[in-house]
């Protein structure tokens, strides 16, 4: 959710060239949008491993972009423990059976592997704050990633043009569309509140371009999203539908800060520029990593 409410500020007369870049940046996020919504919710409908397969791209090029913010900072995290560790979370995430185990060695084997590691380093300055950065990468990105796999579950959508009941989506893939247009409708109406309403910053030792106007903004589509998809499809009280709503625009923005103040440390404006007006792909997901997991702990309070 980078800059989604940015304060509106007026152009000066002698400077009025400055709307243009502007302009051409809210185009360019909205072609990137179109292009890639599609085939986010493709990825959705299908869900089984064609889902782990884009979870696992969206992962290693999120680590990749991580990786090369901390070099930028002067960390040297060891990344090929990073990815063996994101991985098996994924893999976990598709065997249940085995969920236990794997996350068992894939835990214990990265304290095992990564933590000899530093005895071989000629420079111990940093190796504790490198190693500690190994694992968490992996705690940040790869973990809440295999929360999309748990919530999407392995039931495949169907069509069936010829009955009354021609679309068959799974409970899960109703959860995930709640994640997914939740916090983008959140991003949208956060982003225009806080262009032309925002007047009192949010966090601005962290972001100072967010404000409370656009927060409270991105909350009513949250809320409806929330209503629409819950109410009726998995039968989700409206009172406790507005609560999920309510709860995804809290997640929505810590995890768009959580990812603000990462850049912050690290000196860094964007994660990448993989997403044209949108920055890197972990610019795009931050919001997300935390939402998916308030979403999937609700759907399992309320046992739906």
């Amino acid at each position: 959710m980078q800059h989604a409410n940015e304060q509106h500020q007026q152009p000066e007369a002698s400077e009025p060239v400055k709307s243009k870049p502007q302009s051409a940046s809210v185009g360019q996020r909205w072609i990137t949008a179109l292009i890639a919504m599609p085939i986010v919710l493709t990825f959705v409908w299908l869900g089984g491993w064609a889902a782990f397969a884009a979870t696992l791209l969206v992962v290693v090029l999120g680590t990749l972009e991580l990786h090369q913010m901390m070099l930028h900072a002067g960390y040297h995290p060891l990344i090929w423990i990073t990815f063996g560790l994101s991985t098996l979370f994924l893999i976990a995430a598709m065997l249940p059976q085995q969920r236990l185990l794997i996350l068992e060695t894939g835990l214990g084997g990265a304290l095992l592997v990564s933590f000899p590691w530093l005895f071989f380093r000629k420079k111990l300055d940093g190796a504790m704050v490198d190693w500690a950065l190994t694992l968490a990468i992996s705690i940040y990105l790869g973990w809440p990633m295999s929360f999309f796999l748990l919530l999407r579950g392995y039931q495949p959508a169907l069509l069936h043009p010829t009955s009354a009941s021609w679309l068959f989506l799974p409970r899960g893939a109703w959860w995930l569309l709640m994640v997914f247009l939740g916090v983008w409708g959140f991003d949208a109406a956060a982003f225009f509140a806080g262009r032309y309403l925002g007047k009192h910053k949010l966090a601005p030792a962290i972001s100072p371009a967010k404000t409370w106007e656009g927060v409270l903004g991105g909350f009513v589509l949250s809320i409806t999203a929330a209503l629409l998809l819950t109410v009726v499809p998995l039968e989700v009280p409206w009172y406790l539908a507005v609560v999920l709503g309510l709860l995804l625009g809290v997640a929505a923005v810590l995890g768009d800060l959580a990812e603000s103040l990462i850049k912050r440390q690290t000196h860094v404006k964007d994660s990448g520029q993989i997403m044209p007006g949108h920055g890197g792909m972990l610019d795009r997901v931050d919001s997300l990593l935390f939402a998916v997991i308030v979403v999937y702990v609700f759907s399992q309070v309320i046992g739906k």
